[in-house]
């Protein structure tokens, strides 16, 4: 099966699901604070250059940080369905187990390192 024992296993998940809880706190916030950053209005137009790109830098990094959570959010997720059909914990490339104690350093992780290593390789 995947080589973890009921105790990993149960570790494993309720780590993810409270990564995944305290990913929607945060993408709520992230949310919040992007309705916060808000285009200036009709009077706050004439502001000067540099507090109109203060402005832009601002959207775009509380943008940036959303977009980032939402990601990791659908990673977490993504782990957590592998719970359902029992491929949680087998590489997603090559279908060999990805081990213990790499789990319990990224529980998200999809590949073993074997595969994870070749993937960053092909990268550079």
């Amino acid at each position: 099966m995947n080589g973890l024992d009921d105790i990993e296993w149960t570790a494993l998940r309720e780590r993810l699901e409270r990564a995944r809880a305290a990913l929607l706190s945060q993408l709520a916030d992230d949310l919040d604070r992007s309705a916060d950053v808000r285009a200036p209005a009709p009077h706050e137009v004439e502001a000067s250059p540099a507090d109109n790109a203060s402005q832009r830098t601002l959207n775009a990094l509380v943008h940036e940080a959303a977009e980032h959570t939402a990601r990791q959010l659908h990673i977490v997720r993504h782990a957590l369905a592998k719970f359902d059909d029992q491929r949680y914990g087998l590489c997603e490339r090559c279908g060999e187990l990805i081990g213990y104690s790499r789990l319990n350093a990224r529980p998200e992780a999809r590949l073993c390192i074997a595969c994870q290593t070749l993937q960053e390789q092909r990268r550079r």
